[in-house]
């Protein structure tokens, strides 16, 4: 299935019936009075966070959502039937804004239901207008229309880890190597078209998940390339990696500059993703001769950065020096909860 993040979609809650204006008339009850029954309120549009979906596809395709209205009262005091709300199953991790661009919903969790648009208020029917001094009423009132909206939806993946890297940095290979997922890999470049998660086992109750992004080139903030689509799905998460080739293929790569890039555009593209924890991840160790080559080609990319944070060697197509990343990365985000669990207390 094709992966879709973003649709526009109309919603419209239902009107709420009209109240009625009736009298009861019965054969042994003389002057009954007033017996008009109110109407029903209008169905309401309801979005619904559900972990089974993946991809906002549904909604490219059906556009326009619509509640139903609420049934009219009648006579002998019946009220109206309440209209059918619509429930949207939307994936966890889904953004719904208006036409302003406010944030309307946030769908963070399994089974979160954000209300779209409120039903309209059924009308009353005449018995309410009943008084000592009016006793056969005929007063009744409508019933409200229900909110209509043009609304944006934008999927965010939910993941504790986002990978970054430029294309064939070995992000997909990572991936593979860490976790189930088996996001396609292969020798050229944009090889990636589509955000890929993976549950990172690091012990039998201890995990976490990490996203695959296309990968970014310089110009990326502006439009370049396939990631910048898809820079928003790192918005969530609490750690990026930032996978750097060891042994590019062009002679004239500079892996240092190419880091430096990278991370400009990151800052380009939003300054709160460019502070987010950020790690050194040098891949394809195995394609430089020696572990000692290895090494001192990470240290003087490092030197050349002024790099302050953490940095690992690894090569993600044999595993070597996966496990200890992970292990690390673990310690990292249970660290992280632990924080948070204690401010909230």
């Amino acid at each position: 299935m094709k992966f879709i993040d973003e649709a526009k979609i109309q919603v419209h809650a239902g009107k709420g019936g009209d109240g009625s204006a009736a009298f009861r008339r019965e054969k042994f009850v003389p002057r009954g009075g007033p017996a008009g029954g109110d109407g029903g309120r209008g169905g309401s549009v309801w979005a619904i966070a559900d972990r089974n979906l993946n991809t906002l596809v549904d909604y490219r395709f059906a556009r326009v959502h619509r509640a139903e209205d609420g049934v009219i009262g009648r006579g002998a005091d019946k009220y109206g039937r309440g209209g059918e709300d619509v429930m949207l199953r939307m994936p966890v991790g889904t953004l719904v804004r208006g036409e302003d661009g406010a944030l309307l919903a946030d769908l963070a969790t399994h089974g979160q239901r954000a209300l779209l648009a409120k039903g309209g208020q059924g009308g009353l029917g005449n018995l309410h207008f009943k008084s000592s001094i009016n006793r056969a009423p005929r007063q009744f009132t409508r019933g409200e229309t229900g909110e209509s909206r043009e609304l944006s939806l934008e999927l965010r993946l939910l993941a504790d880890v986002g990978l970054l890297g430029l294309p064939n940095a070995g992000k997909s290979t990572f991936v593979r190597a860490v976790s189930a997922a088996r996001p396609k890999v292969a020798d050229y470049p944009f090889t990636t078209l589509n955000p890929s998660l993976g549950v990172v086992r690091v012990a039998h109750d201890e995990s976490f998940v990490v996203a695959d992004i296309p990968g970014l080139i310089e110009g990326a903030a502006e439009g370049a390339g396939l990631g910048h689509q898809f820079l928003r799905h790192l918005g969530r998460t609490r750690l990026l990696l930032h996978l750097v080739d060891l042994a590019p293929f062009e002679q004239d790569a500079d892996p240092a500059r190419d880091a430096r890039a990278l991370a400009l555009e990151l800052k380009k593209y939003d300054a709160a993703l460019y502070r987010k924890p950020r790690w050194l991840v040098f891949n394809k160790a195995d394609l430089v001769p020696g572990a000692a080559d290895a090494a001192a080609r990470a240290k003087d990319i490092v030197r050349r950065l002024r790099w302050r944070g953490p940095w690992f060697i690894i090569a993600a197509i044999n595993g070597k020096g996966c496990r200890e990343l992970t292990g690390e990365i673990y310690g990292f985000l249970a660290k992280k909860i632990i924080a948070k669990e204690k401010r909230v207390a």
